[in-house]
């Protein structure tokens, strides 16, 4: 039975619910809260449920064709993201979504080689090549920043064909990164704990010397030279960047949490500065773990020291951004059990008492929308801190309390919430012996 306090907020939940149902008008409400804002920031609880995905990418089709928004950026590399912005703009020599998507090979390959993403990709290539001529298609781009060595061949294979003796320096500075094969970690290791020389100098040097060249580069083909350039160069920062995250990886968590998330946060005002530059008011969609878009000020992150994209946002936009959570109760998930481990479909244990999911099973409504307008009753409500869950590409069942729970005050976090309260796994483009077999029963024990 709920304590007294429960019971508020349940009955608070229930009056202010919008129960989805899976039809054109489920994010009527939502769009409407939206409003003009040009950031609509959509989260996620865990990195493998087919639920956040499908409904990630519904709410982004009616953003793109009621409201006019032209990007979507993703935590994803910068170069596989761009293969597919390619592929939706019609500019790629990939013949269907699928093969466009071949460039996420890294683990976690199912973040984005999965059956919800494809549709949307095929989706995206539709709606782009339904337009008028000449009018501004929808990109599709990577904040993400661990794409070390496909960023320097990308650099490399931009200078060779604008300037060849720039590629040649811009060798000679990126091999400082060769004694360590193709793992920066243990570049990270060394370079951290003064083992070896770092690279700092030799990318901060490269990244400088192509923005000097901007202008004769740009100069050369109008606008499609503009977006070659504009892609070498956000490649460039990102090495520059990754080698500061991998060196300080090592000294602990917050600070290559801080580096990763700023990294993010300034791609993409990158971004809006190039697509101001081609004219018009952009907006974006930004697809990311609800512990990146959330604002860190209203959980426990923000005592430890951590931001994160969603608080950045919002304290350069303001109400010019939106920030959208989802939650679920139970059900199962792709996930893997250690970094770089097979991805596995696995059952997600019931939300612990006192957590917000537990208190949306409550009010018995199987998935619902929960707009939280500032100073009204619902979100004072859900301003009282409580447990919040969070699945990343690592579920550990057995340490769930310790290992995916966290202390929120959810309305000062999120300006929405989605609740589903029974998931099931997004399933991988190719789904291995442990995906496909691994579903425990749903006898599975609920306790921590």
């Amino acid at each position: 039975m709920p304590s007294a306090t429960e019971a508020i907020l349940l009955d608070l939940v229930r009056d202010s619910a919008h129960p989805l149902v899976q039809a054109r008008g489920d994010y009527d409400p939502l769009l409407e809260f939206i409003g003009d804002a040009r950031f609509v920031l959509l989260g996620e609880a865990s990195h493998g449920t087919h639920e956040f995905y499908r409904e990630r990418a519904q709410i982004t089709k009616r953003l793109i064709e009621e409201k006019g928004f032209t990007a979507v950026a993703v935590e994803a590399d910068w170069p596989d993201a761009y293969r597919v912005n390619r592929y939706v703009r019609g500019e790629s020599p990939d013949p269907d979504a699928e093969e466009a998507l071949a460039g996420f090979k890294r683990f976690p390959a199912w973040m984005w080689r999965n059956a919800d993403v494809l549709d949307f990709i095929g989706w995206l290539r539709e709606y782009n090549d339904s337009l008028a001529p000449g009018s501004k298609q929808v990109g599709f781009y990577g904040l993400d920043l661990y794409s070390l060595h496909t960023s320097i061949e990308a650099v490399l294979n931009y200078l060779d064909k604008v300037d060849p003796e720039g590629a040649r320096r811009a060798r000679y500075r990126y091999g400082c990164f060769e004694h360590f094969g193709e793992d920066p970690q243990a570049y990270g290791y060394a370079a951290g704990f003064g083992l070896s020389d770092t690279c700092e100098s030799e990318v901060v040097s490269q990244l400088i010397e192509l923005q000097r060249r901007a202008a004769d580069y740009a100069r050369r083909d109008g606008r499609v030279a503009a977006d070659d350039f504009f892609y070498a160069e956000q490649n460039a920062r990102l090495i520059k960047n990754a080698e500061e995250y991998y060196r300080t990886m090592f000294r602990g968590r917050i600070s290559s949490w801080n580096l990763r998330d700023m990294h993010m946060t300034e791609t993409l005002a990158a971004l809006i500065e190039h697509f101001e530059l081609q004219g018009g008011r952009p907006k974006v969609v930004v697809w990311a773990h609800n512990s990146h878009l959330g604002d860190a000020r209203a959980t426990d992150q923000s005592r430890s020291g951590e931001w994160n994209v969603g608080q950045l946002v919002r304290q350069k936009y303001g109400r010019d951004s939106v920030l959208i959570g989802f939650t679920t109760y139970t059900g199962s998930v792709t996930a893997a059990s250690d970094w770089g481990a097979a991805a596995e479909r696995k059952r997600v244990r019931l939300a612990l008492p006192a957590s917000f999911e537990s208190l949306f099973h409550q009010a018995n409504i199987p998935a619902f929308l929960l707009t939280l307008p500032r100073n009204s009753r619902i979100s004072g409500g859900l301003g009282t801190p409580m447990l919040e869950r969070a699945i990343g590409v690592i579920y550990r069942p057995e340490s769930e309390l310790a290992s995916h729970y966290f202390h929120a005050r959810l309305s000062d976090q999120f300006d929405a919430v989605i609740h589903f309260d029974h998931t099931r796994a997004v399933e991988p483009l190719e789904p291995g012996m442990e995906w496909t077999m691994g579903e425990p029963a749903e006898t599975f024990p609920s306790g921590v």
